[in-house]
């Protein structure tokens, strides 16, 4: 499976690469009090619940089943429920993943290729389905906590459909926030990936994700 497959999967293409420490902001003192003293189940239901939209920067990595790391990856995110989302990677090349809601693009500027697919498939039971869409996410996945690490509390999701393309998804939070998640997909490749800088709630103009495809771009669509 190629990285930016796993993207889609994330997409945190979810989907949200291992930093270290996140930098959270616009989270009030309130909130971030009372999240501290919640487990992971509780956190992820504050965060669907209390945050509709935000934006930040993510970096992410991958290693393969024999451990082989390959090169990471950085660039900017945003989204805005339900399904709303913009994955756009700009370091070490570009590639870029939209979803207005309805369909997802997938722009490859290198290849000059833009792949289209409806949300409900791209989305389904993919951890995006946890960080960017709505709803009953037990519905869709078993959610299990898992014990503290690197000063977050964790829970690991794992999808109730065998087609979902992965294994378990592990999500970190602090603060009512997702900040870090470690995908296993059906390959035996585990992908990492932060999120920081993260802003909750901005005021987001539709044109956020609204995607055209450049003139000349070869555009595939998938079903």
């Amino acid at each position: 499976m190629q990285w930016r497959d796993v993207v889609q999967k994330i997409l945190i293409s979810v989907t949200w690469s291992t930093l270290g420490l996140i930098c959270l902001s616009e989270v009030t003192w309130a909130a971030a009090s009372a999240a501290s003293v919640q487990g992971a189940s509780e956190q992820l239901n504050t965060f669907v619940a209390k945050i509709s939209a935000a934006t930040g920067q993510f970096s992410q990595y991958t290693v393969g089943p024999q451990g082989q790391t390959k090169p990471k990856q950085t660039g900017e995110f945003s989204f805005q429920r339900p399904g709303r989302f913009k994955w756009d990677v700009l370091k070490p090349y570009q590639q870029m993943v939209v979803s207005d809601g309805k369909t997802l693009f997938q722009f490859d500027p290198d290849l000059n290729q833009v792949t289209t697919r409806p949300v409900s498939l791209a989305i389904g039971s993919s951890p995006a389905a946890i960080l960017f869409g709505s709803g009953d996410i037990q519905h869709v996945f078993e959610i299990e906590t898992l014990p503290d690490r690197d000063g977050l509390v964790w829970l690991r999701a794992k999808p109730k459909s065998t087609e979902a393309g992965f294994v378990h998804a592990d999500l970190g939070f602090v603060n009512g926030l997702p900040t870090r998640i470690i995908l296993l997909d059906a390959f035996g490749q585990t992908t990492h990936v932060d999120l920081f800088d993260l802003k909750s709630n901005p005021a987001l103009p539709p044109e956020t994700f609204q995607f055209t495809a450049p003139v000349g771009a070869d555009v595939v669509r998938a079903q």
